[in-house]
């Protein structure tokens, strides 16, 4: 194994690449000969038919140890190309909690079932139960997490579906 982390870039873009249904140059690839393929997609598209500029959905059914949660969120893309003052910092700080590896962890972690502050602080790498405390007021203050009561956390039912698709965009 190389430790030149650029070695497999370019296939690894070519695969995204090819998930996305674009070729190298930006240009859409000819579709799939199946018709499920682009489910979603397609549905999008029917939805926003005549409507200019497009737009985008996200969706979710995820089980957790809370239960199940099931969501959607779509915008057009004009609303997302202007957003005003407020709607970018309010975007910008909910992105800037995700932004620490130990904040991800801990939101990982509760949706895994670690639900109070002095469970998440006993996990590997998380820090001192005084940090674990830190993490979490500014994860609550971002509204990706909250009082479960009885000094409990969770994620917002909500929120689960976005912080998800969130992390898969980054990855």
């Amino acid at each position: 194994m190389t430790s030149d982390p650029w070695h497999d870039l370019d296939a690894r873009l070519r695969a995204v690449e090819a998930r996305l249904g674009i070729d190298p140059a930006g240009s859409e690839l000819p579709r799939p000969n199946d018709p499920g393929v682009f489910w979603v997609l397609d549905g999008l598209r029917e939805r926003l038919a005549g409507v200019d500029g497009g737009g985008v959905v996200f969706a979710g059914a995820v089980g957790t140890t809370a239960g199940r949660a099931e969501w959607q969120y779509g915008l057009g893309t004009e609303a997302l190309l202007e957003l005003d003052e407020g709607g970018a910092d309010s975007a910008a700080a909910r992105l800037a909690a995700l932004g620490h590896p130990v904040r991800l962890r801990l939101l990982l972690a509760v949706l895994n079932g670690h639900t109070s502050p002095a469970a998440l602080a006993e996990l590997a790498g998380m820090g001192t139960t005084g940090q674990v405390y830190h993490h979490v007021r500014t994860l609550t203050g971002a509204g990706w997490l909250r009082s479960g009561g009885r000094g409990q956390v969770q994620v917002p039912a909500d929120r689960i579906v976005p912080l998800l698709v969130a992390i898969a965009a980054a990855l």
